[in-house]
């Protein structure tokens, strides 16, 4: 029940220090004379002083702002003041007393006895009223929650928790694997043990739901805290991510459900943004592509770099138009120029080159769907390698000062049409290098998470729709990141190259396609094979059961950025090679298949259209040191 309102206004909170000077003077002269009673020409000069004592710490207590605070909120700033208050009053009294009476009949051990008491109870009724307060919402009906975490994030959200006066989860122990937290309380809320008593915990205190606040957690972690909890079949939520609560996003108690970016996604990247704004601060930057996943996402970033201008090139209409009016919302001030065109069009791109005289470009338009590029051989060609040489080309020809390629890890060793075409636009753009004022580099990576037509989409459709989910074979493995880290290394290559390099970020480990189907089947609260089932389909035309992120004669070294590895890539001789994109132009020109397929096995002779078989052992990329 709330106190009424008068009793929560600072006179009350001046009235109960007033009544306490005098409590904290004649006890300390209690003490003084051991309990035993006070003499009477003691007790005459304590109550002829009194109104001294009285005077100075009260305005003592006001000037240190001790009435400014509420008693709900009371904290250690609070007892920070009182202390101040009460050494500044006790101080004054005693030079008023002695000033007045010459300290007779006035023993000196008072002062430090008075001082003493004085601070108990002052700071004592506040910080039991707090704890009252604390504990009542506490014992309040909510439901009563686990926190797994009890490092800064968890206590913070214990903390708020606690305040909250909607009650919505009553906060009943902690689990931390951390040795030195376990056997201690926080906010009165005990640290029952590392994460593996989880199970045990939830059933000795009625848990409800499972707090999880390991915002800095990697992949690896947040697997291992998920999968116990799905063993307990208790409902979770996570808090968000640190970068998110660092950028003011989200607050801290705004818990989500968990999603499958938590179990796959890893540590925030650390960018050196001074470097990358050396490249775009100020710079008139064209993005290709720049309606889609990545290309839509590096638009996202560039507005936050203070590009000069930013050039979005982008066929498909409707998404040219979500990104643009997205980033005119977000980004008001950044100049902004929305292109609706193909780079395969020569004249549009000559067009726009001339229009905007772009200093950098971000190549990301691309073909990527490998089993519908097998059967549309032109079309790939026509898009991933003209395409390329196309926007390559213009930006020679206009000065252009970097040039990226975005490619992918389906170029090594490649099984499929999709990979092979890139890898003719890898080995163009890096030769190509040598021949131009440009600065041509390529950044290399593999899947990303909830990119368009990806198979993180498709499963949440199929699981929405109840299922089957379709898997192609049981052991496919693919590397994983987001596509904000994709986006944020992309950048931060293209600020370290120097021109002619591949730069292939580190995926870390590749994950099973099947374990991602089953841990999103269980993060929507179902089971795989008893709610929804998974179907294996078979490898579709040009897939492999694993990809890799270089190839063996690539000499792969490390950077100085721990996630970005460079790979020296192999010269060709110039003119003949030349002469194969144009006789690939020729061909495409014909829609003669046969022809381009035979050229694009001149320039990467390791295409073959079979699916690979899966190594022993699938080998980690690492950065040397």
């Amino acid at each position: 029940m709330p106190l009424p309102v008068f009793l929560r206004k600072p006179t009350t909170a001046f009235l109960h220090d007033a009544l306490m000077v005098p409590v904290a003077w004649f006890c300390a002269y209690l003490l003084r004379f051991n309990l035993e009673g006070i003499p009477e020409p003691f007790l005459a000069q304590a109550l002829n002083t009194l109104p001294i004592v009285w005077g100075a710490q009260l305005a003592a207590s006001w000037y240190f702002g001790l009435y400014r605070g509420v008693w709900r909120f009371a904290s250690l700033p609070d007892l920070q003041r009182i202390l101040k208050a009460v050494l500044v009053g006790t101080a004054l009294s005693a030079a008023l007393v002695f000033l007045l009476t010459r300290l007779q009949m006035v023993p000196r051990s008072v002062f430090p006895l008075y001082a003493v008491l004085l601070v108990a109870l002052l700071g004592g009724p506040r910080l039991a009223y707090r704890w009252a307060k604390d504990r009542s919402l506490y014992m309040a009906r909510g439901m009563r929650a686990l926190v797994v975490g009890a490092g800064h994030a968890g206590e913070a959200l214990v903390r708020d928790l606690m305040s909250d006066r909607g009650n919505r989860y009553v906060p009943v122990a902690f689990l931390d694997d951390d040795n030195a937290k376990q056997g201690r309380e926080i906010h009165g809320v005990p640290v029952l043990g590392p994460c593996e008593r989880l199970t045990e915990v939830i059933a000795d205190r009625e848990i409800d739901l499972i707090l999880i606040a390991l915002p800095s957690a990697n992949s690896h972690q947040m697997r291992r805290v998920v999968e116990m909890c799905e063993q307990a079949g208790v409902p979770f939520r996570i808090v968000p991510r640190i970068q998110d609560v660092l950028a003011g996003r989200v607050g801290l108690t705004e818990l989500r459900e968990v999603s499958i970016e938590d179990l796959l996604g890893r540590a925030p990247v650390v960018l050196d943004r001074s470097r990358i704004q050396t490249v775009v601060k100020g710079r008139v930057v064209l993005v290709s592509g720049g309606g889609g996943s990545i290309g839509a996402e590096l638009c996202r970033q560039l507005a936050q770099l203070q590009v000069g201008e930013l050039v979005i090139l982008e066929r498909n209409e409707f998404n040219l138009f979500e990104i643009e009016r997205e980033l005119r919302r977000a980004y008001p001030n950044v100049k902004l120029a929305a292109c609706l065109g193909d780079v395969c069009d020569p004249v549009r791109v000559e067009f726009i080159m001339q229009r905007y005289r772009p200093e950098v470009v971000f190549h990301a338009a691309a073909y990527k769907h490998v089993p519908l590029l097998e059967k549309q051989v032109r079309q790939a060609v026509y898009n991933n390698i003209l395409g390329t040489r196309t926007l390559a080309d213009a930006a020679h020809r206009h000065g252009v000062g970097s040039f990226l390629l975005i490619s992918t890890d389906k170029v090594v060793n490649p099984t499929n049409i999709m990979g092979a075409c890139k890898r003719v636009a890898e080995i163009f753009c890096q030769n190509f290098n040598a021949h131009s004022d440009t600065r041509f580099l390529t950044v290399r990576f593999g899947n990303v998470l909830d990119s368009a037509g990806s198979v993180v989409p498709l499963f949440r459709q199929q699981i929405a729709a109840g299922g089957p989910v379709t898997v192609t074979h049981p052991e496919v493995m693919r590397y994983f990141m987001t596509i904000p880290e994709a986006c944020q290394l992309i950048l931060q290559a293209g600020a370290m190259g120097r021109g002619g390099e591949i730069y292939v970020l580190d995926m870390g480990r590749p994950v099973k396609i099947k374990y991602l189907a089953e841990q999103m089947i269980r993060l929507s609260g179902k089971e795989p094979g008893r709610d929804i089932e998974i179907v294996y389909s078979g490898l579709r035309p040009g897939e492999k059961l694993f990809e890799e992120l270089f190839h063996e004669q690539e000499q792969l070294e490390g950077t100085e950025h721990d996630k970005i590895l460079l790979a020296r890539y192999r010269e060709v001789d110039w003119p003949p090679f030349l002469a194969i994109m144009d006789g690939l132009a020729e061909a495409a020109g014909r829609h003669d298949e046969a022809q381009l397929l035979e050229l694009i096995r001149a320039v990467v002779p390791e295409l073959h259209r079979e699916p690979d078989i899966l190594p022993d052992n699938v080998v980690t990329l690492k950065t040397k040191t």
